[in-house]
């Protein structure tokens, strides 16, 4: 089993690991006496125009319809376009050099289009791009990871009295922990569990601890709980001690807990809407010093922010169709303010076919708006949030939305972009916001709340955290880079929506259990 994949650059995350099975059917014959020896070669590319070898599968003698044993295990990044060349050749030698073999076809794709697939069968093709005969080749992935979760209830009793008297028959509120993190997925393995008298200082005092495994913690019910005496090694010496606390484990549930491959390949579909700024203060798109000048290469800080996201995102879509709109401009044939205005002009058909079709667009809206402004979020937000409202209501995880925001100024709405992204958080949706220019995006850094959660003006608290920001004067040049900062929580709030909301994939049967 080949595996690995090259490192990504500042990975703060443990790679998602994914497993490729490859099968082909009417492979070319190119043996005069027999049928072809069919082996089938992985190439990936990282760097784009380097590819490297991968892995092998195993030579099949005479066979046209191969089924490899031989598995590619590669590590999967949502956030990164990861580039796999499939090249499968008839092996008339004992060389390791394959160029001294026959070539049978090849396919090049992502690995995002597979894992959105989930099976997915293509024709091969040949070096000058024509068909390798009839011969197609089946790509089927598998996430191979333990997603189960524990879910505890658990309360005290009688705890030693420490510092203050406040609670020493506490009942916590109910808590979950992966398997993986808790015991290495091994249910018999010993788990210490240590109790504290807690101090905002962080001079915490130890009142007990325990040992036992994940089985027996799951021996309790709510009406005969699992109980473990709290021991505190100080004080075994003492005369007449006991413990100082009994810990009562109501319940410990394991669960599975859905990944975000499984939503993928379980038919959820990325539903990708792109929101552009159109505020005067971007200056004149005719003058090289706009934020909108379209230079000679083809290309600005606009359309560099939808190429990076875009490229990753649209493998997640099925149809490609991406809804495009633009505020802060006067729109003919009225020339009022909007903010919310399909940059194709075509209110009931909004929609660009592909990240091209979004180019496209773009390209041809510029001339026939009015930069103006103000810079105003919350509609845009509430356009696509309604959407997404329509979604949950079919009490479904078949769809989830992602609105990126490309903007260069300080928001002019910024009490009711709270509130939208407050409520937003209770939708499957996330924001992704990217700055371009020199401005000074504060105020973007306070919407990006990963320190603690945002509030609305009137004191309600988002429920996640939704909204990613990045400048992209941070990444001038590397769109490889900015599309792994900007979407690399994607996949975690995905997953963890669809999970707190106990929705399932649309279609299970296509999402494997876990060993």
């Amino acid at each position: 089993m080949a595996s690995g994949g090259a490192p990504r650059p500042g990975a703060t995350h443990l790679a998602t690991k994914v497993e490729l099975t490859i099968s082909c059917e009417n492979l070319m014959d190119m043996d005069v006496f027999s049928k072809s020896d069919p082996l089938c070669a992985l190439y990936i590319n990282t760097s784009g125009s380097q590819w490297y070898e991968f892995g092998r599968t195993e030579m099949i003698l005479n066979c046209l319809n191969p089924k490899f044993a031989k598995k590619f295990v590669i590590d999967y990044y949502f956030e990164m376009v990861q580039r796999l060349k499939f090249c499968v050749f008839d092996i008339d030698n004992d060389t390791y050099d394959l160029s001294d073999d026959d070539f049978l076809g090849e396919l090049e794709c992502t690995l995002g289009q597979i894992v959105s697939n989930r099976q997915m069968t293509r024709p091969l093709l040949l070096k000058n791009k024509r068909p390798a005969g009839h011969g197609t080749i089946t790509i089927c992935a598998e996430e191979i990871t333990d997603t189960r979760v524990a879910e505890f209830e658990v309360s005290a009793r009688r705890l030693d009295k420490k510092v203050i008297n406040n609670n020493l028959n506490p009942t916590w509120r109910p808590f979950r922990i992966s398997l993986r993190a808790l015991c290495g997925g091994d249910v018999e393995k010993p788990i210490k569990v240590d109790c504290y008298d807690h101090h905002v200082s962080g001079s915490h005092d130890l009142i007990g601890s325990f040992k036992a495994t994940l089985a027996e913690m799951q021996m309790g019910t709510h009406v005969l709980p699992a109980e473990f005496q709290f021991i505190n090694p100080k004080k075994l010496k003492k005369k007449n001690y006991k413990n100082s606390g009994v810990v009562c484990i109501k319940r410990c549930q394991v669960q599975r807990e859905y990944t975000f491959l499984d939503y993928i390949m379980g038919g959820c579909q990325i539903n990708f809407t792109i929101a552009i700024d159109f505020t005067g203060s971007n200056g004149d798109p005719r003058s090289p010093q706009s934020l909108h000048y379209i230079n000679p290469e083809g290309y600005n800080e606009y359309l560099s922010a939808i190429w990076a996201v875009g490229n990753v995102i649209q493998d997640y879509d099925s149809n490609k169709m991406f809804p495009v709109f633009g505020f802060g401009a006067q729109v003919p044939p009225t020339w009022q303010v909007s903010h919310e205005f399909p940059i194709n002009f075509n209110p009931s058909n909004p929609f660009c076919a592909g990240i091209e079709g979004v180019v496209h667009a773009y390209q041809q809206c510029l001339p026939q708006v009015k930069l103006w402004g103000p810079t105003n979020f919350s509609p845009i937000i509430n356009h696509v949030a309604c959407f997404a409202r329509q979604a949950l209501q079919q009490n479904m995880a078949s769809q989830y939305f992602v609105l990126l925001i490309i903007t260069d100024g300080v928001i002019t709405d910024m009490d009711l972009t709270r509130a939208a992204i407050v409520e937003a958080s209770r939708l499957p949706m996330s924001i992704i916001i990217v700055g371009v220019g020199g401005a000074d995006f504060s105020a973007m850094e306070f919407l990006d709340s990963d320190d603690r959660l945002l509030r609305s003006p009137s004191g309600d608290v988002a429920s996640r955290d939704i909204v990613q920001f990045v400048p992209f004067r941070y990444f001038q040049g590397n769109n490889v880079a900015l599309a792994q900062s900007v979407l690399a929580e994607l996949p975690d709030q995905v997953s963890t929506f669809f999970n707190s909301y106990k929705l399932k994939p649309p279609n299970l049967f296509n999402v494997s259990e876990p060993s």
